[in-house]
C-alpha cells in the first residue's frame, strides 16, 4: 500500500509540474479550492477526479491533454457541469478534468451572421448576446447548461421544429485532439471528424464553434395551461396530441406536455408549455383546434412579448447566469424516442397513464415527471435533416419522452429505479411485472428496441451504443481508432473502439 501511494504521489508531482510549466491553473485534491470544484451535479454520484485544470487558450488545453496522456490519464472536459452522470468529472474517479469555464465568449460577425461561441458558454447568456445583434440560434431552455456537452449530442429547444438542433447550425469547430494537436473541421476540412462532432464526443476538445444564426423573430406567445384531471381523460391529452402534431400546424409552434403525480388518487396534474412565435391571433387559431379535444384548463397562462422576452419566459432560470448560484439535485432520468411513422398506440397510452397513476401516485420517495418534447410533427426543420447528416442518428422522431425522478438531496431511494423502469415497461411492453424489481430490471437493461437521447444519459444501460447512436455507432468507432487510438477521452457512455 505504501509503494501504491508513493507511484501515485509520484505521478501527481509529476502531473504538477507539467501544468505548472504550462501555466495551467490546476487543482488538486489537497488544494482548498477542490472540494467546491469537484462537486457534482446529479448527488447520485461522489466522483473524485485527479486534478481539475482551468486553461484560458486551445494552447493551454493542449498542454493539460498530453499531461494527462503522457501517464494514460483519463481526460474529459467539463462546459457547464450538467452531465446526468457526472461525466464532466469523467464519471468515475481519478479523470484528469478540462474545465471550460475560461472559453465563454460570444462574437458575432455582421458581414455574415457567422457567431464564434466557446463551449463553456451558457445557453442563457448566448441568448443575451446574440440578441444584441438582433440574432440567434436553436437550443436548450435551462440558462445555466454549457454549450460544449449541449451541442455535442443534440440540443433541442422551443424553436427546433422551425430552426433546427443546435448541431445543425454548426459551421466549423476548433478542436484539441489527443495527441495534442490543434485543428479546424468543417464541410471542406476534414468533413468526417466535422460528421462527428455534431451528435458525438470524444474524439477531443472542443475549444470554438461559429455558428449560423438565425434573424430573431419580431413577437412571441409564451403558453402554459395546467389541468388536474382523471387517468381516463388524461389519455385523451396525448392522443390528441400526438394527431394535432401531425396535423398541419406550423413549425414556428414548440411544446411540451408533462406529466406529474395527481392531486388525489386517480387524478394526474397535467401541464402543456412552449412558445409560438407569430402573432397572437394566429397562434390561438393554431392551438385552439388541440385545446378543443380538452377539458377545460384550471390554470392558464399566456404572454407576448419580443423575442428575448419569450425565451425568458420560457427559460428555467435568469438568462444572466453571472450571479446564479450553483444548481444542484439527486435524481435519476431516462428518455426514450416515439418514431413519426410508428406513434404510441391508444393501450400503450392507457397503460401509462394507468401506471403513473397507481404506482406514480404511491411512489412518495422522490418527485417525478415525464416531459414529452414536440421534435417531429407537421414542417418540423428536425426532421427535414437526413439521417446521416451529421453524428446525430434521431431524426423523423415525433416525441422525446424524458423520465425524471428527484429525491432532491441523496441518498437516492431504490424506488426511483424502479418507478421509471416500469414507465419504460409499460409503453413498450403492457407487462404486469413491476413488482419484481430485478426481473424488471433485467427486461430494460437489455430487451429494448427503442432509441434514447444522449443529453439525458442513462449510466445503466447495457445497450447503449444502438440507443444512442444506432447505426451510426460503427462510424463513430472508425473516428475513435483514428484520432484517439489510446482511448484518452474516456467517459461512461464514450464512443469505444
Amino acid at each position: 500500500l505504501q509503494a501504491f501511494d508513493l507511484i501515485i504521489a509520484q505521478d501527481l508531482g509529476r502531473l504538477r509540474k507539467t501544468l505548472d510549466a504550462g501555466n495551467v491553473y490546476t487543482l488538486f485534491p489537497e488544494d482548498s479550492g477542490y472540494p467546491k470544484a469537484a462537486q457534482v451535479y446529479n448527488g447520485r454520484f461522489i466522483v473524485e477526479p485527479i486534478a481539475i485544470t482551468y486553461p484560458q487558450n486551445a494552447d493551454q488545453v493542449s498542454i493539460a491533454i498530453e499531461a494527462g496522456a503522457e501517464q494514460n490519464i483519463r481526460v474529459v472536459s467539463r462546459s457547464g457541469g450538467h452531465s446526468y452522470i457526472a461525466n464532466g468529472l469523467g464519471g468515475k474517479n481519478g479523470s484528469l478534468v478540462v474545465d471550460m469555464s475560461n472559453f465563454s465568449n460570444v462574437t458575432l460577425d455582421s458581414s455574415t451572421n457567422l457567431a464564434i461561441i466557446q463551449p463553456g458558454c451558457r445557453l442563457g447568456d448566448i441568448a443575451l448576446a446574440l440578441n444584441d445583434y438582433g440574432r440567434a440560434i436553436p437550443h436548450g431552455h435551462c440558462s445555466t447548461v454549457g454549450l460544449g456537452g449541449h451541442a455535442a449530442h443534440g440540443s433541442w429547444g422551443f424553436v427546433s421544429r422551425q430552426w433546427g438542433l443546435t448541431l445543425d447550425h454548426v459551421v466549423s469547430a476548433q478542436l484539441v485532439l489527443a495527441n495534442g494537436s490543434i485543428t479546424t473541421v468543417s464541410a471542406e476540412n476534414n468533413p468526417e471528424l466535422f460528421w462527428g462532432v455534431r451528435g458525438s464526443a470524444s474524439f477531443g476538445i472542443v475549444t470554438s464553434y461559429e455558428f449560423s444564426t438565425v434573424a430573431i423573430p419580431e413577437e412571441g406567445t409564451y403558453f402554459v395551461y395546467n389541468w388536474n384531471v382523471s387517468v381516463a381523460e388524461a389519455s385523451t391529452f396525448l392522443t390528441s396530441l400526438q394527431d394535432f402534431v401531425q396535423s398541419g400546424i406550423p413549425s414556428t409552434l414548440g411544446l411540451e406536455l408533462r406529466l406529474f403525480r395527481g392531486n388525489i388518487a386517480g387524478n394526474l396534474s397535467i401541464q402543456l408549455d412552449g412558445a409560438y412565435f407569430g402573432s397572437h391571433d394566429s397562434y390561438t387559431e393554431t392551438i385552439q383546434p388541440y385545446l378543443d379535444t380538452l377539458p377545460p384548463p384550471g390554470l392558464t397562462t399566456i404572454a407576448q412579448g419580443n423575442w428575448i422576452e419569450t425565451v425568458a419566459a420560457l427559460t428555467f432560470g435568469a438568462l444572466n447566469t453571472s450571479t446564479q448560484a450553483p444548481i444542484n439535485d439527486t435524481f435519476y432520468a431516462k428518455s426514450l424516442m416515439v418514431p413519426e411513422d410508428s406513434p404510441l398506440s391508444k393501450d400503450a397510452i392507457d397503460a401509462l397513464m394507468s401506471y403513473l397513476d397507481t404506482v406514480g401516485f404511491s411512489t412518495t420517495d422522490v418527485f417525478w415527471f415525464v416531459e414529452i418534447e414536440l421534435y417531429g410533427g407537421s414542417n418540423s426543420a428536425i426532421n427535414l435533416v437526413p439521417v446521416d447528416q451529421t453524428a446525430f442518428a434521431h431524426r423523423n422522431k415525433l416525441f422525446n419522452m424524458q423520465l425524471y425522478a428527484t429525491s432532491i438531496v441523496p441518498p437516492y431511494p431504490e424506488d426511483g429505479f424502479t418507478f421509471l423502469d416500469g414507465v419504460y415497461c409499460y409503453l413498450y411492453h403492457r407487462c404486469h411485472n413491476f413488482q419484481q424489481p430485478r426481473r424488471l430490471e433485467l427486461w430494460v437493461r437489455v430487451s429494448l428496441f427503442t432509441v434514447t437521447y444522449m443529453n439525458y444519459p442513462d449510466n445503466r444501460l447495457d445497450n447503449w451504443q444502438d440507443l444512442y447512436y444506432g447505426s451510426h455507432y460503427t462510424r463513430l468507432q472508425a473516428l475513435k481508432k483514428e484520432f484517439d487510438p489510446s482511448n484518452i477521452f474516456s467517459f461512461p457512455l464514450a464512443i469505444e473502439e
